[in-house]
């Protein structure tokens, strides 16, 4: 399978955002700046190329009747690892993610990777998909959280754009990750047509 379409497929065609809209819960919860949303997009796409990795190793020795739960105790066991990275490095983002980070596990796109993906293919595309769904995943909740920030607080990635006087807070709260990824998916559709 041509790596350079599956890598494309992720990022584009199948955008699991603007496309597909999954992971709609961390998509509108961690996008209030650009940093959150680029973080959490990192930590996911880590996880699924992690996961669909070891699932592309593993689906031969998996039966059938237990295939689904085997999935999520290698995401979730690839989750606390990375929860675990997170607290002693980078303790600043653990504290703005919070919750999302152990929710990762939860996560539609990767469950749905390692089932649709990981467990039919081989290593090298396995992971390529990974790569390119959480590529796809990470531009759209650091564009997300880049808009909301600049609408919200008159700055993208904490450099000032215009003043913090002249921003609507309601881009920073809840309804304005709903205006905003509402949007930028109509943005998205009409450059796709």
């Amino acid at each position: 399978m041509n790596q350079i379409k599956v890598l494309w497929n992720g990022i584009v065609k199948e955008n699991p955002t603007f496309v597909l809209l999954l992971g709609m819960c961390p998509t509108l919860g961690t996008t209030s700046s650009a940093v959150n949303g680029m973080s959490m997009g990192l930590a996911t796409m880590a996880v699924l190329v992690f996961s669909n990795l070891i699932i592309s190793l593993i689906k031969n020795f998996i039966p059938d009747m237990v295939r689904i739960p085997s999935f999520i105790v290698v995401i979730a066991s690839l989750v606390t690892i990375l929860q675990m990275v997170i607290k002693a490095y980078a303790p600043e983002i653990d504290a703005s993610l919070g919750l999302f980070i152990p929710l990762i596990v939860v996560n539609c796109i990767i469950l749905g990777r390692a089932e649709a993906f990981a467990a039919k293919n081989g290593p090298i595309s396995s992971i390529s998909d990974g790569i390119g769904m959480g590529l796809g995943f990470t531009i759209a909740l650091t564009l997300l959280g880049a808009v909301r920030e600049l609408l919200g607080t008159g700055r993208v990635f904490s450099f000032e754009i215009f003043s913090e006087d002249y921003g609507a807070l309601v881009f920073v709260l809840a309804p304005g990750a709903f205006i905003a990824l509402g949007y930028l998916i109509a943005i998205v559709n009409r450059i796709k047509n």
